[in-house]
């Protein structure tokens, strides 16, 4: 047939060139393996937070990333798992690859699709997701020439997933029957804050009365400055208002507290069990679990570590999954695609200075002024939460299936 006819053509090819020499692999760890290989970097983090979710519901599974082979490990630095770089498309490389890892699923995301690689893995019986492809991922031109090829690689994945349907009629175009192609928003890292106690929540914001709340968190020593010049600005129009000073460095809570003290701003430290009352203007805090709360009581939080540089910013989606509006400050190169994500949906706005920061404090602590954001926000966040949570569970349908299917041989 067409589709057997393509494959051992270019199996041949393949075998006519120069077998690479092999390359060390590190040791493949105990239990279940997923294999998850990502075809470019901007499709890494959101990665990592799917299998560092599985990880947790699993924790006998080990996620092993593999990336392009023009590409540098050391360039894609994780805590969930092993990085390695994909071997070349040559039959005795793959084989290779897949006896060495034996893993139990593959994830496959985005394009770079290695034709004897895919097949040798759907041959094992390997379960195989293809997600987030797109059309410009498909274009395969140096494959024109062998006929069905693409859909022969297509078809060796269970289930394929694209970000676009546009690509999906693509897919469905190539021969890949309907049932196995579905179309989604680009998987994006997904916040998953943990709960908090009702009673406290509750308490808390007894305790506020509906006063006006803003909160500073990951705020670093030298943003605390800009941080006091902005909430003395937004006392002159809101007199009741309460800023929520949350420091990065646990060793700056002391010297703030006695900063404020000589600028007549009276503060409490909250992690030392001081309370919250009608003449608090401050309340310091360095335990970054209480965050989960701040969150959820401030309906305008700015996310330190961004107006100076240095720090590179902090991950902004639990404060926007929780219901804050975001403001942020120029430096936040470590996750600016979130952000910007987050400022074309009109969830977050980037300040400069102390005054465009008392500013926006002004503006956005009017009643019901940071709603609209905060639903933003919201709607950002849960866009692709579905695919996410959809994702683990195929994943672990599969897992549990193949591990019967073994146990069973």
């Amino acid at each position: 047939m067409a589709r057997s006819l393509s494959l051992t053509a270019y199996r041949v090819l393949s075998w006519r060139g120069a077998h690479p020499p092999g390359k060390d692999m590190p040791s493949r760890p105990e239990g279940e393996l997923l294999w998850i290989h990502v075809a470019d970097r901007g499709r890494f983090p959101a990665l990592c937070d799917l299998a560092q979710r599985l990880v947790t519901l699993r924790p006998d599974l080990s996620a092993l990333f593999t990336i392009p082979g023009d590409t540098r490990t050391d360039d894609w630095p994780s805590t969930t798992g092993l990085v390695s770089v994909l071997p070349e498309d040559h039959p005795m490389s793959a084989r290779r690859f897949l006896n060495h890892w034996t893993p139990d699923m593959c994830l496959w995301s985005g394009g770079g699709l290695k034709p004897n690689l895919i097949d040798q893995a759907a041959q094992s019986g390997l379960p195989m997701v293809l997600i987030d492809i797109a059309e410009s991922d498909l274009a395969a031109r140096k494959h024109r020439w062998l006929p069905d090829l693409t859909r022969t690689v297509l078809d060796c994945f269970d289930l394929i997933v694209t970000n676009g349907e546009a690509a999906a009629r693509q897919v469905r175009r190539a021969g890949v029957a309907p049932a196995k192609v579905r179309s989604s928003p680009p998987l994006q890292v997904s916040a998953n804050p943990a709960p908090w106690p009702e009673d406290e929540l509750a308490a808390v914001n007894a305790a506020l009365g509906g006063r006006p709340v803003w909160l500073s968190a990951w705020t670093q020593a030298k943003e605390f400055i800009s941080v006091l010049t902005a909430h003395r600005f937004a006392l002159r129009s809101l007199h009741r208002a309460l800023l929520v000073v949350h420091v990065a460095d646990p060793e700056e809570a002391g010297p703030l507290r006695e900063r404020l003290e000589h600028m007549d701003l009276r503060c409490i430290n909250w992690d030392v069990g001081d309370m919250i009352d009608d003449h608090t203007q401050v309340a310091i805090s360095a335990d970054p679990e209480t965050l989960g709360l701040w969150y959820r009581v401030s309906p305008l939080t700015f996310l330190g570590s961004s107006l100076e540089p240095g720090a590179g910013g902090r991950d902004p989606l639990t404060a926007v999954a929780l219901g804050s509006a975001l403001l942020y400050g120029p430096n936040v190169r470590s996750h600016i695609d979130t952000y910007v994500r987050l400022a074309s949906a009109g969830a977050a706005r980037s300040v400069r200075d102390a005054d465009a920061l008392g500013s926006e404090v002004v503006h956005l602590l009017a009643p019901d002024a940071a709603a609209a954001m905060a639903l933003a926000g919201w709607e950002v966040v849960t866009e692709t939460a579905h695919l996410t949570d959809e994702l683990i569970e195929l994943i672990q349908d599969r897992l549990d299936r193949w591990g019967a299917e073994r146990a069973d041989a």
